[in-house]
C-alpha cells in the first residue's frame, strides 16, 4: 500500500489560502451588517421638521395683495444768476440757458386693502410724488391717485382702478408674538416681488424717533430699500403690519426691520378714506413716565403712570383742571401701561369725547373728567 505523504513546502500554500478564505468571508460579513434597511433608509430620506415647513400657501394667498410703486418727482432747477446777464445769454444762446427739470424716481411697495382699490403704503414712499405707478402681481399697471397721508404714522393711502382686485386678510392685533415665523413680501431694490423669511423679534417697539406715533413689529426678516409699505404676513397668509424702516448702519438689511402694525394702520386707513385725514384726540399735555421702580423708589402707591410735566394753557387737561405733578394712573379704568401706549390711546380717541382719568394726587386717587380736544399739528400728545 503507497503512503500519501504532503510534501513541507506545501503547508505554507494551504495557510495562505485558508487565511485568504477568513479574510474575505470577514469583509462579506462587514459590509452586510453597514447595509442600510429599508427602515435605514427612510429614516435617511424623510426631512426635518424644518425641511418639511413650507410657506407656499401662505404666499400664494397674500401675493396677490401686494404691488410693486414706482414713484416720478419733478424738480425744478434752479438757473445760475450769471445766466441772467445780458452778455453772456447773447454768448450762450436761450436754448443752452434754458433750465431743464430734474427728473428723480423712487419705488417702493404697497397692498390692497379692498375691493375698491385701495392701497396701503408708507409717507415717504410717495412723498411729493407728481406721479404713482402701480403694477400688479399679475402684470397690470395703473396710475394711482393720493386719498391721504399721515406724516405722524408715515402711512399712506392711494386708489387705484381695476377690477378684479383681491385685498389682503386682516390679522387681529392682538395675534401678533414674539417668536412667531413671518413672511415679508416686497420689491427690494425694485427688482420684482420678492419674500423673505424670520421672526416677530419684538413689539410695541417705540422710541426710534422714526415717527411721532410709534409701536412697531420688530422683525429678522430681511426688508430693504424697496420693501417699504409692502406686506409683513404670518404663515396663514394674513397681513399683520406694513413694513416700514430697517434699522442698518450699511444702508442694507441687518436682521432688525419695522413694521407699523395693524391697529396703527387700520384707523389711519378708515380716517383717511372717510376724510382725507387723520384726526386725532388731544390733551394738552406733556408728561414723564413713571415705572415700577421709580414708583417704589420715591414711596409712591402706584405701579405704573404717567406724571404731567407740562400743560397747554386753556388745553382740554387744563380745562378740565388736572395739574402739573398729577400722575396720571388710569385712563377709562384700563391701567397705564407705557405712556407710548397711552398717547396712542389718546391719539385714537375721537375729538369731543369724554374720558375720565384717575390721577394719584397729594397721596390720593381723583377722578376727573376731562373732553378731548382735536390735536393742533404742533403738538405731540
Amino acid at each position: 500500500m503507497q503512503k500519501f505523504s504532503i510534501k513541507p513546502f506545501i503547508w505554507p500554500v494551504l495557510f495562505g489560502i485558508m487565511l485568504a478564505v477568513v479574510i474575505l468571508q470577514a469583509r462579506l460579513l462587514q459590509q452586510h451588517h453597514s447595509r442600510p434597511t429599508s427602515s435605514d433608509l427612510d429614516s435617511m430620506q424623510a426631512p426635518t421638521m424644518l425641511e418639511r415647513a413650507s410657506f407656499a400657501d401662505a404666499v400664494a394667498r397674500a401675493i396677490p395683495s401686494v404691488v410693486n410703486i414706482y414713484t416720478t418727482r419733478v424738480i425744478a432747477t434752479q438757473q445760475h444768476p450769471l445766466l441772467n446777464d445780458p452778455v453772456f445769454r447773447r454768448f450762450l444762446g436761450e436754448r443752452a440757458i434754458t433750465p431743464k427739470n430734474k427728473i428723480t424716481r423712487g419705488l417702493g411697495s404697497g397692498v390692497i386693502v379692498d375691493g375698491d382699490g385701495h392701497i396701503l403704503t408708507n409717507h415717504h414712499v410717495i412723498n411729493e410724488a407728481d406721479r404713482i405707478r402701480v403694477m400688479l402681481n399679475d402684470g397690470r399697471e395703473r396710475d394711482a391717485i393720493l386719498v391721504g397721508s399721515d406724516l405722524a404714522t408715515d402711512i399712506a393711502v392711494l386708489k387705484i382702478e381695476l377690477d378684479d382686485l383681491q385685498p389682503a386678510a386682516i390679522a387681529d392685533p392682538n395675534s401678533v408674538r414674539i417668536g412667531d415665523v413671518v413672511l415679508a413680501i416686497g420689491n427690494p431694490y425694485g427688482i420684482g416681488q420678492t419674500v423673505t423669511q424670520g421672526i416677530v423679534s419684538a413689539i410695541g417697539r417705540y422710541g426710534l424717533n422714526l415717527n411721532t406715533y410709534e409701536s412697531y413689529i420688530q422683525t429678522d426678516a430681511a426688508i430693504n430699500k424697496g420693501n417699504s409699505g409692502g406686506a409683513l404676513i404670518n404663515t396663514a397668509g394674513l397681513l399683520i403690519g406694513i413694513n416700514s424702516a430697517l434699522f442698518s448702519q450699511s444702508g442694507e438689511s441687518s436682521g432688525i426691520g419695522f413694521a407699523i402694525p395693524n391697529d396703527i394702520t387700520q384707523h389711519a386707513l378708515q380716517q383717511i378714506v372717510n376724510t382725507g385725514e387723520v384726526t386725532r384726540g388731544w390733551l394738552g399735555i406733556s408728561g414723564e413716565e413713571i415705572t415700577p421702580s421709580q414708583a417704589e423708589y420715591f414711596g409712591l402707591n402706584i405701579q405704573r403712570g404717567l406724571m404731567i410735566t407740562g400743560l397747554v394753557k386753556n388745553g382740554p387737561a387744563d380745562a378740565a383742571g388736572l395739574l402739573n405733578g398729577d400722575i396720571i394712573t388710569h385712563i377709562d379704568g384700563e391701567k397705564m401701561g407705557s405712556g407710548n401706549a397711552s398717547m396712542h390711546k389718546i391719539g385714537q380717541t375721537n375729538p369731543g369725547a369724554t374720558i375720565n382719568i384717575s390721577v394719584f394726587r397729594n397721596g390720593a386717587t381723583q377722578n376727573v373728567l376731562v373732553t378731548i380736544g382735536k390735536k393742533p399739528t404742533r403738538h405731540a400728545s
